[in-house]
């Protein structure tokens, strides 16, 4: 990509976002509505705009059903992988909130923020997924707590999935929570697959600079982005926290190791296009 084609493309994206930011804002502030449109409208012109191409396979929640979604973290992408399927919100560290831009993009995404240092912050932030799980959302979690180089899964943290039980049963007459395990892996660039040394350019983890792996991704060509919806657990008050985010995590390696060994894993889903037609907006398309 030229110097000139990376100008106008983030020109682009300001512009999309100083389109869809404002009326987005005042719902949320104002009318206090959970509308996730603009979310979505905004990752899926990323996406387009950086040749970012996103496929699916596999059980997604039905439109409304809520699920408490544990993922695989590889890359800062995922946010605008996963973001670009369905109107949902993420976990995330509280320092993000404060990093420029990100931390605005992430508000607008209505992020849950918490400080891992403060042990009191798991509550608060358990009663705010048992709230919106309560109300029929999406609510995903990287449930490794980092991210990692994509070749390997790191064990799953089973904390934040038990209390959110705890937070749904004090919501009242909903008790249990469907676990929606969901994989997702960068098998392709350029149309060919990704080899070791090329992870890089597309996972972003340990203390990798920013600046450097931001012009790589810019200038590597276009990515193949595959989600895997796994085997949903349901979750209720017998369910052991910690073997069900164990078998959550199971199934997300099944579905990584399907999709690098090439067998397929579930018939391919279309992807879903928002409540108006928006077509392949976003790059996206079916497996």
């Amino acid at each position: 990509m030229s110097r000139i084609g990376l100008v106008l493309r983030v020109l682009a994206l300001a512009l999309a976002l100083a389109f869809l930011g404002p009326p987005h804002l005042f719902a949320i502030r104002v009318l206090g509505r959970r509308s996730g449109l603009a979310p979505l409208l905004f990752h899926r012109s990323f996406l387009r705009l950086f040749s970012v191409r996103v496929t699916q396979s596999g059980s997604p929640p039905a439109p409304g059903e809520a699920a408490l979604v544990l993922a695989n973290h590889v890359s800062w992408l995922d946010i605008a992988a996963i973001g670009s399927l369905r109107p949902l919100s993420f976990v995330a560290k509280a320092e993000i909130a404060g990093w420029p831009v990100i931390g605005f993009l992430a508000y607008l995404q209505r992020t849950l923020f918490i400080d891992r240092a403060r042990r009191s912050a798991t509550a608060s932030v358990s009663a705010a997924m048992g709230h919106r799980l309560a109300g029929g959302e999406l609510v995903v979690l990287f449930a490794e707590g980092t991210t990692g180089d994509g070749t390997r899964l790191l064990p799953f943290r089973s904390s934040l999935v038990g209390a959110a039980r705890a937070a749904l049963q004090a919501e009242g007459d909903r008790g249990r929570v469907r676990l929606q395990p969901l994989a997702i892996t960068y098998p392709r660039r350029n149309g060919l697959p990704v080899v070791r040394s090329e992870r890089p350019e597309i996972a972003w983890y340990g203390d990798m600079e920013l600046a450097p792996h931001l012009a790589a991704f810019v200038k590597g060509g276009p990515i193949d982005v595959h989600v895997v919806w796994g085997t949903p657990i349901l979750f209720d008050a017998e369910t052991d926290r910690k073997a069900a985010t164990a078998a959550a995590e199971a199934e997300v390696r099944r579905a990584i190791q399907g999709v690098v060994t090439g067998r397929p894993v579930r018939d391919p889903l279309p992807a879903p296009a928002p409540a108006s037609d928006l077509g392949t907006v976003g790059g996206l398309s079916a497996a």
